[in-house]
């Protein structure tokens, strides 16, 4: 089962660190070693939010999300995106930015450290948005019930999490100014952009989120015309495949799972400059990371991790929160990649840690209970 999820994520981390090493030697080995682990490190909770959703798709299309959805965040996020941020902060064209990121890396490497304000706004919004969300449903399992049962309450609220998500933001442009300013920074004038790059987050937040309602909404009417049709081939003598039915509203969640697998993205592209600027080594390494989460993603929906141990959503979400805040928070203070990764680990390990404790004591309620339906048995044969 091991070998049959991950056996592409060990094939391409032999052939990634084989080429890392053609092209820059033992060196550039260890870097992309590092980078892989980062990347797996900061995206943790990225396939357990994952998980939620490809648990609802077909085989067909969970294969599909391992194959050609690497390609996609592979070469989209993880090489293309890095491009992208230069050729626009820099008004050049691609081609250039990649001739500059191959020729002058110092210069590259400035270019999106200079962008990584809009960049650290623009994906905090949309990350807070998906926790803010999150904390306010009304849930029928809570994990931290002192902390989430009010939450649920407020959350009744219209609007709420976006008038909280605007405030956050306000907050951080008007900090960013003020210390920019006090310190005689060349980034005052970014204030604004920051507002902007915070605002289009929280619009294309609100954009995929709707088009995920439609998704699902889609998926439910998909699944109650087959299982219709179904019932009808089978009246008449002729069953009908899903496959087909299935696979028309499981594109519809692929297309989802690949914008919110790119918001995700962020951090790892922006952690990976303060190890490398060099776009082939960030490439590889980023890569090798991407394609593990992914494994992991299948891996968890096939085992039924999420519904065996049902804190694990409420863990990932919370270390989603957590990085949301630590993005806005780079906008003007440098934070080590490290602490961003450890704190997603922590707070996952503890909501599986919280499951298994559950598991327990559920099992344990059920083994007294069965104790004492036999003694009642007995004693009502005596």
């Amino acid at each position: 089962m091991v070998l049959k999820t991950f056996g592409w994520s060990f094939a391409v981390t032999a052939l990634g660190l084989v080429a890392a090493v053609f092209y820059g030697g033992w060196t550039a080995f260890g870097i992309v070693a590092i980078l892989s682990v980062l990347e797996i490190s900061l995206s943790f909770d990225n396939a357990v939010v994952n998980a939620g959703i490809l648990k609802k798709m077909s085989a067909f299309w969970q294969k599909i999300f391992l194959t050609i959805g690497i390609l996609i965040a592979v070469f989209g996020m993880r090489l293309v995106f890095p491009v992208v941020i230069v050729a626009v902060s820099a008004s050049m064209g691609p081609i250039e930015a990649v001739d500059l990121a191959l020729t002058d890396k110092d210069r590259y490497e400035q270019l999106v450290t200079d962008a990584h304000p809009s960049i650290a706004a623009f994906g905090g919004m949309f990350l807070l948005m998906i926790f803010l969300d999150f904390i306010f449903e009304d849930r029928d399992i809570k994990w931290l019930g002192w902390l989430e049962r009010p939450l649920s309450k407020l959350g009744k609220v219209d609007m709420l999490s976006v008038c909280i998500a605007l405030v956050v933001l306000m907050i951080s442009a008007m900090t960013f100014a003020t210390h920019a300013h006090q310190h005689g920074g060349t980034h005052a004038d970014k204030a604004e952009t920051v507002l902007l790059s915070g605002i289009a987050g929280l619009i294309t937040y609100m954009i995929v989120g709707g088009l995920s309602s439609y998704f699902e909404d889609k998926l439910e009417e998909e699944e109650e015309r087959e299982h219709e049709q179904e019932e009808e081939a089978v009246r008449a003598g002729k069953p009908r495949s899903a496959v087909v039915v299935a696979g028309k509203a499981a594109f519809f969640m692929f297309l989802y799972l690949e914008v919110l697998d790119a918001s995700f993205s962020f951090d790892g592209v922006i952690g990976a400059f303060a190890i490398t600027n060099d776009i082939v080594l960030m490439a590889l390494g980023l890569g090798i990371g991407a394609m593990y989460v992914r494994s992991l993603t299948v891996y968890l929906v096939r085992q039924g991790t999420l519904d065996d141990y049902v804190y694990l959503e409420h863990g990932a979400h919370y270390a989603i929160g957590a990085l949301a805040m630590i993005l806005l928070i780079t906008i003007q203070y440098q934070i080590n990649e490290i602490i961003t990764g450890m704190i997603g680990v922590v707070l996952i390990g503890w909501s599986f840690w919280s499951s298994v404790r559950r598991n327990k004591a559920l099992a344990a309620a059920e083994g007294k209970a069965s104790g004492t339906d036999e003694k009642t048995e007995v004693s009502s044969g005596v």
